[in-house]
């Protein structure tokens, strides 16, 4: 960033209680620690599953982002209203696209999870949990939607405590039907669609009590539909070069055996956590960002922005600390097979040592988000995709393992770090006003 007044204590503080405020570190991963334990076929077959699953989920998470940074660019305006109706337009627009990708997943489903090569063994078990929990993207859609709505109303208690109740919910039917009614996969899949739909009615319910409240009108507006899909569209490429990454790594992965990609997700699925709880200050960045634009302040921006990529150095080193000391207690609950433990452990570590990169990267691109500056991240995440990718697809060839398939999603976030950090220092991604 360019030089700016030094930021006092006080407003330092400020910026700290605001940016916890808003954090919401939490991550499900009771899907991967459950059936790891069904047997390695099993947790091998959820990772494809889950790599497709959560490219269909995450391909639209920019009904989040998006909304987001609109809602609250809207509330530092002062206009609530306009804020909520914006809102809503974005949980309609979640509906719609969350029936278009069940349409389209159902019937899909095996040659999807052949293009991953699975083995014989893992297929039929990624294709059950694939089908059965393809039926919550459109509740998990309209959560994403209407999450941004309460994240850019300055609300993110709600969206904790929705969470935190859809964990237990969730954790509690997986052990119910996985081995209480001894359904298997098919079990961790239900579980997960009924927790979604529950946290979808709850969010909901808030949403539309907010909207009243402020005389907002509930009705799907076409153009406010196109508008949200339109502002949207510049971080759909971006979302999908990420997930184009990481269903890169997860089909070298699978191409490695079951050991390596069943060790795969469970780094994988570790990973996520920690991105999540590094993305807590990145979903604070978005909604603070957008605040302090939409009331016409610069200097704030400037000064919170700075604040946070601290925050998220200092957290990324404590994470990746916390990685390496509990990994005797951790390992164990995600798989008892001495196999996939021996894979994943080198390359566990790979990950730990990565995680201050990762804590600039997250915050930064939060930053950029709640700034509305889609089309660069848009052609930064492209740029990030053309280097990754024939990195990972030559490791097989060159005989490397997962430890190697995780350097190169280091030598990814790296890029990641230097694209971001060079927009950030150029203060091109300050535009003030109500509006973009």
């Amino acid at each position: 960033m360019r030089q700016a007044p030094v930021t006092s204590k006080a407003v330092r503080r400020q910026h700290d209680r605001e940016i916890v405020s808003l954090a919401l570190p939490l991550f499900l991963m009771v899907d991967s620690a459950i059936v790891g334990h069904l047997g390695t076929p099993q947790l091998a077959g959820l990772a494809i599953a889950a790599a497709l699953l959560s490219t269909a989920v995450s391909v639209f998470v920019f009904l989040a982002y998006a909304t987001t940074a609109a809602v609250s660019r809207r509330v530092g305006a002062g206009d609530i209203q306009a804020a909520i109706r914006q809102g809503m337009d974005g949980i309609w627009l979640a509906l719609l696209l969350g029936a278009a990708v069940v349409a389209l997943t159902l019937p899909t489903a095996p040659g999807l999870i052949d293009v991953f090569g699975a083995s014989d063994t893992a297929a039929p078990y990624a294709v059950t949990y694939l089908r059965i929990s393809s039926l919550g993207i459109p509740a998990m859609l309209v959560v994403l939607a209407a999450t941004g709505v309460l994240r850019g109303l300055q609300d993110t208690r709600t969206p904790l405590y929705v969470a935190i109740g859809g964990f237990a919910t969730n954790a509690a039917l997986n052990v119910g039907l996985v081995y209480g009614a001894d359904l298997g996969i098919a079990g961790s899949a239900w579980g997960t669609v009924i927790a979604q739909y529950g946290m979808a009615a709850v969010y909901l319910v808030v949403v539309v009590r907010g909207a009243r409240r402020h005389g907002a009108s509930l009705r799907p507006d076409a153009a406010g539909i196109r508008a949200s899909a339109q502002a949207g569209a510049p971080l759909l490429v971006r979302t999908l070069s990420l997930r184009a990454v990481l269903m890169i790594a997860t089909a070298v992965a699978a191409r490695l055996g079951d050991a390596e990609v069943a060790a795969h997700q469970i780094i994988l699925s570790l990973w996520s956590l920690m991105a999540f709880a590094l993305d807590a200050i990145a979903i604070a960045g978005q909604a603070i960002i957008g605040r302090y634009l939409g009331a016409d302040d610069a200097q704030g921006a400037r000064q919170v922005c700075r604040r946070m990529v601290q925050w998220g150095v200092v957290s990324g080193i404590a994470l990746g600390v916390l990685v390496i000391a509990a990994r005797p207690l951790f390992i164990p609950l995600f798989t008892s097979d001495p196999t996939v433990q021996d894979t994943l452990l080198p390359a566990l570590l790979v990950v730990a040592v990565s995680q201050p990169i990762s804590g600039v990267v997250f915050v930064l691109d939060g930053v950029l988000m709640g700034a509305g500056d889609g089309p660069y991240l848009a052609w930064a995440m492209l740029l990030t995709l053309a280097v990754f990718a024939p990195v990972a697809l030559l490791i097989p060839m060159l005989g490397g393992g997962l430890t190697a398939l995780w350097w190169a999603m280091t030598l990814m976030m790296t890029v990641r770090m230097l694209t971001l950090w060079l927009r950030a220092r150029s203060g091109r991604w300050i535009v003030t006003g109500a509006t973009r």
